[in-house]
């Protein structure tokens, strides 16, 4: 197998590990109902929430967050990449859309921000936690789950480019974040409207 095949086949991998909608797999598992089919119709954490169900919505953030943080481990772990290598960022786009549309969900996925945090974490852990500290400060302070999002996705490739300079890797992430902020466009709408949910309230 030559390098080039090699490369190929992990970046596949990375993209089907990101189609794991661990929003559907955990719904399945605890009898819940197709994320799919309710609220927002967003295969995610919070609308897994409005079920009721809290820890099916922490098992599905954490999943989601797990999923992304493992693609970059195994690129990491198998070739031994950094954040200089153009493989890495391929790596970290492909889980990334394999999230946003899982071949295993008939392309339907989340808008990506629980597994966009797990790839930052597996790129480095500082630029996990500023991602982390940024989505955390935003909604306490304003109360909005989107705009915290929003925010976050903004700041994310400066942060890197504070940390490491200007790498490949920024571009992946500044990718990622377009398209995290293309997948809010209903909740940027609800933002300007002030008809988007707030943390908290009771419905």
């Amino acid at each position: 197998m030559t390098q080039s095949v090699f490369y190929f086949l992990l970046i596949l991998a990375s993209y089907f590990i990101g189609s794991i909608s661990f929003a559907v797999v955990v719904s399945k598992a605890m009898r819940l109902p197709d994320p799919h089919s309710y609220g927002s119709g967003n295969p995610g954490a919070t609308n897994v929430l409005r079920t009721g169900n809290k820890l099916a919505a922490v098992l599905t953030l954490v999943g989601d967050a797990l999923k992304g943080y493992l693609a970059i481990f195994l690129a990491r772990a198998l070739i031994g990449v950094d954040v200089d290598s153009w493989v890495l960022p391929t790596v970290a786009v492909a889980a990334f859309l394999g999230h946003l549309f899982p071949v295993f969900h008939r392309f339907k996925g989340g808008k990506g921000v629980a597994t966009a945090l797990g790839i930052l974490l597996g790129i480095s852990a500082w630029l996990g936690l500023a991602a982390l500290s940024t989505w955390l400060i935003v909604a306490f302070f304003m109360r909005y789950s989107s705009l915290a999002a929003l925010i976050t996705a903004l700041f994310a490739p400066v942060y890197f480019v504070f940390l490491f300079g200007f790498q490949p890797m920024a571009l992946a992430i500044a990718a990622m974040s377009a398209l995290l902020i293309w997948r809010h466009q209903g909740n940027i709408q609800k933002l300007l409207n002030g008809t988007e949910g707030r943390l908290g309230a009771k419905k």
